[in-house]
């Protein structure tokens, strides 16, 4: 009947039509920059209970997410896990030159990012239910991973010599099919318990 009337057959029964070339991705994004105006830190981490990330510098936390947010956040209970890319090991340095940056560009922006992270760490109330856990790693600049109460991923691959912010963003939802989620959930989990612990000052 679609060959008939020349019409797909997921535009006849949307209800019905099979979902698995998509697996659990539910938004596509072609920048970083277009994913946050559709989907700002605010709206992202808003009431999360759980906020779990990898990438270079985590810029999506540091540079858009106020420290009061962050302080608001973990007072009512949320726990962060931010792993970031060593600003003093090889293969920052490597990203700068692939991306055509003078030397230590991102590696003082991704220090910058981790020490006041860790200075919001520092005045979180004692009281706190919350926590933030900060730790680096030095392998190949790969994929930003962001984990939103272990059902949102937000992945973000990096691309040769583009920056972060040029590159295509993906959000998954965790369902009870296989999909991105999973996979990129293990992969954070994977690279958080080998990475290094930022200790506090």
């Amino acid at each position: 009947m679609a060959a008939l009337l020349h019409k797909s057959q997921d535009h006849l029964w949307p209800d019905v039509a099979p979902r698995r070339q998509f697996a659990d991705v539910e938004a596509v994004f072609p920048t970083r920059a277009e994913f946050i105006q559709a989907m700002p830190p605010r709206e992202l981490f808003r009431g999360a209970a759980t906020i779990d990330m990898v990438g270079l510098s985590l810029n999506l936390l540091c540079q858009q997410y106020s420290d009061s947010d962050i302080l608001k956040s973990v007072a009512s209970g949320t726990t962060l896990r931010c792993l970031f890319l060593d600003p003093a090991g090889k293969h920052i340095l490597d990203r700068e030159q692939e991306e055509s940056h003078d030397p230590g560009v991102l590696s003082n922006l991704t220090g910058i990012n981790i020490g006041s992270l860790a200075r919001v760490r520092n005045k979180i109330p004692a009281h706190s239910t919350g926590s933030i856990a900060i730790r680096t790693y030095d392998e190949p600049l790969r994929f930003n991973i962001t984990v939103v109460d272990r059902k949102t991923c937000v992945i973000q691959p990096y691309l040769p010599s583009a920056r972060g912010v040029e590159s295509p963003t993906f959000v998954a939802r965790r369902n009870d099919q296989p999909g991105l989620f999973d996979t990129f959930s293990q992969v954070f989990e994977s690279m958080w318990a080998t990475g290094k612990e930022v200790v506090a000052q």
